[in-house]
């Protein structure tokens, strides 16, 4: 694959971000998107191109503010909580968000010549999202490439990790430091470790402890 190119769907997060390291190991060329869709941490747009700048890669924001529009939700509402309760979407749930992001970088990745396209989903941290799912991503990379006569791929290097083994992935792809200090993945908009208390916070740095904890352990063998 070092002679393709590959589009990542980027936000300036940990997990995007991670992605984004582990496309530069494996593609000759790689390209990010990014979409603004009147998310309230927005400021994730502005950490995503300056990450970029720094990687030295292209960095393409996609206008997608019809989804605010279509959808009430904590991640387009400031009036609306972040609330989690078992047994139920999480009030962060943004319906068809990577289903069209997605769609949407297969139209700017085959205008640039790109055929792969990497996305941060996990189903083992998927929050309950039904959009980060596995079965989703596979229908999805079928649908794309009947739709557009295409043979694009869809890679999910973070689909079985969980976020210990996602900050051991940017461990073993020197990335480590990096995505610890210039991501932004935290709900209100704070960068790094972020807020503490949001749930992207609360998973984020608690899958850190629990990979330096592992690490330390084992160190002292």
């Amino acid at each position: 694959m070092k002679n393709e190119k590959a589009v990542v769907v980027f936000s300036g997060g940990q997990d995007s971000t991670t992605c984004l390291f582990w496309a530069l190991k494996k593609f000759g060329e790689v390209a990010t998107v990014t979409f603004d869709y009147g998310q309230r941490h927005s400021d994730e747009i502005e950490y995503a191109r300056l990450i970029a700048k720094e990687l030295n890669v292209s960095f393409k924001v996609l206008d997608m503010n019809l989804i605010n529009q279509l959808s009430a939700n904590a991640l387009t509402r400031d009036d609306i909580d972040v609330i989690e309760k078992d047994g139920e979407l999480p009030s962060t749930f943004v319906p068809g968000r990577n289903h069209l992001f997605l769609s949407f970088a297969a139209v700017y990745a085959d205008a640039i010549g790109a055929r792969h396209l990497i996305t941060g989903v996990s189903e083992t941290d998927f929050s309950g999202y039904p959009d980060c799912r596995d079965n989703f991503i596979k229908s999805l990379n079928v649908t794309l490439n009947l739709a557009m006569d295409g043979r694009f791929v869809i890679h999910t290097p973070l689909m079985w990790l969980d976020k210990s083994e996602v900050w051991a992935l940017a461990d073993e792809l020197d990335a480590f430091d990096f995505v610890q200090e210039k991501t932004l993945t935290c709900y209100n908009g704070i960068p790094s470790s972020g807020c503490g208390k949001c749930p992207a916070c609360l998973l984020r740095n608690a899958g850190l402890a629990t990979y330096l904890s592992q690490k330390s352990v084992g160190a002292a063998k």
